[in-house]
Order: C-alpha cells, then structure tokens, then sequence
C-alpha cells in the first residue's frame, strides 16, 4: 500500500484530507518509485493520480472530484502561479520539503471537467551526467567519445521527448568539463535549464522577451566559446546559426526531433539547409530510446516464444539467455526495475557525404549507414535481450512505429 493510500484511510470519513499533507505524500509516493511524472486528472467521476514509471503510466490514487480545485491550489502556491485563474495554461517551478529533496516543473492545463495537472520531477539524486554510466553500447560510447574530440562540427541527438537526450547532452559538457577543465569555455542556451552543471555558462530562453534561441546564438558567438550546447533546434533560422557555427571553429551540440536518426538530414533541408553545408558540418548523429531493464529481484529464465521465432534467427535465439520478470514489491509488480539508453550512431564518413550531397531519401540514407557498420536499434535492442537484460516485448514497444 503507497503513503497515499495510507494517508487517505487515516483521514475520519467526517473530516476532509488536509491537502498539503495529501500533495506531499503523492509527492513522496513518486519520487520512492523513481517516476519521471506524476498526473493528476480529472475524469468521469474521479480524479486520478498516476505516476509515470520507465517510461509508462501506473495508477496511484483515485480522489473525489471535489479535492481537484484544492489540490490545484496547492501546486499553484507552491510554484509561484496564479491562484485565481483556471481558465489559462501556467507553468512554474518549485522546490519541495527537504524531506523529498526534488525540483518540480509544475504544469497546470483547462479541460472541461477542470484543470489537469502534470508534474515534471527532477531528482539529482538518481541523475548520473557520466557518458560511460548511461548504458550506452560499447561502439556507441567509443563514437561519441570520437565525436566529443572534434574541435569543431555539429552532433545532433534526436529521439522523442523523455527518451534521455537532455541527460546525455549534460553528460557529453561534464565530460569535456573533465577533459579541459578551465581551459575551454562552453556555453549553453536551454528551454529551461533543468540543472546547474559546474564550468558551465548556462542561459533560458524567455519568449516573453524575444529572448530566442537564435538570437541567444547570435550574442553567444562574440563570446569566444569552443563548445555552444542547443536544447533544441527548433526553426530554420537556429538551424542556419548552428550549421554555421559548426563550420567556422565550434563544436555544437543539440537536439532535434525527427522520424529517425537517418531522417535528421531530411529534417534539416526542410529547414532550408544547403545539402553542402550540411554533409561538412554534421560530425555525428546520435539516436536514442530508454528502454527498462528487468528487475533483478524478480526476473527469471524464460523460454522463446512465437514472437521471438519470428523476429529471431533459430541460430541466434539457441545461444541467448531470455529473462523475463514476474513482477515483486522491489519493481512494484511491473517486472521491471530502472532504466538504460538504447542507442545507434551514425558516423559521418565520406560515402555518407556524398549521399547527402544527392539528397538521398532518408530510407537509403539508412541503408548506406547500415553498409557502413551502423549498428540500429532494433538490433542493438536484439542484443539486450539476448543477454537477458530486458524483454522483447519492451524492445517493441519503444520502437514501435520504427522498422525493425
């Protein structure tokens, strides 16, 4: 039973929950599970809270509706809102009691059965910024370590939203960080900055200001710096600066999103990037996915089944140790316990210049990165499962929509 529940049933069926004390025990509730999220909406008949574990929703609670403008309320003081409006989107952050010890982006959104409240929870207790620490495969690291070396050049990360390229984009500066130390200088223009990283210029975009992310670029390159990390790059006019500052002495680092790790050369000449400029600056892309491991408390040998005979060679799935968890108190009966980046990386070289050079569709672009030694996802994922480390019904599901 969750402090939550608990909570609730101490509560005298004549006295209504003091909601300060209800928010911080979902609070706590999250953070013990390790959740990324916590979702507090309002349904038919209930308002429900869940929490976001390894990347996938879990029911916590169900509240009477009548507690939804409260608790509202609440999160609204504790980051710094507006009370009294509950017709507009807000947003804010806040910190918590030091007994929980997280940072919270509070997200508060009008439905019509009242407002939906999603927080963001930040923990820097469970956030490792170290390259050699996120799981990454033995190529991929080595690549990125490659790539990290260039003194100038674009790498790009793609992949959708919580799929841990923040986190590898902080890692990618704290290593240089230890590399260099004070002997470069990097800067960084985020929306928002979620952490302090030592060394480290680090600047927020403000709309409201017409503090852009190209014109934040525009002002860093009178300030000398040898690393420029993006969060985003969003519109043709952050992709022009950000090429050009890979050709002329930067290494830039960012993210953008697109349908594949391939498909981020297509994404950018939609933004009316010269396939020239392009194929000289682009140093590395990296694709990422998290994916949850199995629980080592719970998990167990299995045997293959139809969906592993078909997507597995015969030869392959004879030699592979296939785990599975059934689920324990320690991974709250998911089967699952943590998590770790599934990756591919595709190098630069000069067969792909050239295919980028004669706007190959993104579909051959693959193909060419794969002749190249482009270990992907799908098989990356292959391999995890055949050491055990996670299921492949997990491997499918977070490359559902990719070819495999």
């Amino acid at each position: 039973m969750n402090e939550t529940t608990r909570y609730l049933q101490s509560v005298p069926p004549t006295e209504d929950p003091e909601i300060g004390t209800l928010v911080n025990c979902m609070l706590r509730d999250a953070v013990q599970n390790e959740a990324s999220d916590l979702h507090i909406e309002p349904w038919e008949s209930t308002v429900v809270v869940r929490v976001r574990l390894g990347g996938v929703l879990r029911e916590l609670v169900h509240l009477p509706l009548d507690l939804l403008d409260k608790i509202a309320g609440r999160f609204k003081v504790m980051a710094n809102l507006v009370s009294y409006q509950t017709d507009v989107p807000q947003e804010g952050h806040a910190p918590t009691d030091e007994d929980i010890g997280v940072e919270l982006r509070v997200s508060v959104f009008p439905t019509v059965r009242g407002e939906k409240i999603v927080v963001r929870i930040f923990d820097p207790r469970n956030r490792s910024f170290d390259l050699a620490g996120l799981g990454f495969e033995e190529d991929t690291l080595r690549s990125m370590y490659e790539a990290l070396a260039h003194p100038n050049g674009l790498l790009l990360l793609t992949g959708p939203t919580g799929s841990g390229k923040t986190t590898v984009i902080y890692a990618a500066l704290t290593h240089l960080v230890n590399q260099h130390g004070p002997t470069v200088s990097i800067s960084t223009v985020e929306d928002p900055v979620e952490f302090a990283l030592p060394m480290v210029s680090q600047a927020q975009v403000n709309l409201s200001r017409e503090f852009t992310y190209a014109r934040a670029l525009r002002s860093l390159m009178r300030q000398d710096p040898e690393v420029i990390m993006i969060g985003e790059i969003r519109d043709p006019e952050t992709a022009n600066i950000a090429v050009q500052a890979g050709l002329t002495g930067h290494l830039v680092i960012s993210t953008i999103h697109a349908g594949s790790t391939a498909g981020t050369f297509a994404r950018m000449i939609n933004m009316g990037i010269e396939p020239f400029l392009l194929s000289s600056a682009v140093v590395g892309v990296l694709g990422l996915r998290l994916i949850r491991l199995n629980c080592p408390h719970c998990s167990a040998p299995t045997e293959a089944d139809s969906n592993h005979h078909k997507h597995i060679p015969e030869e392959v799935l004879a030699g592979a140790t296939l785990r599975q968890g059934t689920g324990c108190t320690h991974c709250v009966e998911t089967g699952y316990s943590g998590r770790s980046a599934l990756t591919e990386m595709l190098v630069m070289n000069d067969t792909l210049r050239e295919s980028v050079l004669e706007r190959l569709p993104t579909r051959r672009l693959q193909q060419v990165a794969v002749d190249g030694g482009l270990r992907t996802l799908w098989q990356n994922g292959l391999d995890r499962v055949m050491r055990g480390e996670t299921t492949l019904a997990e491997i499918q599901r977070v490359l559902a929509g990719d070819a495999f």
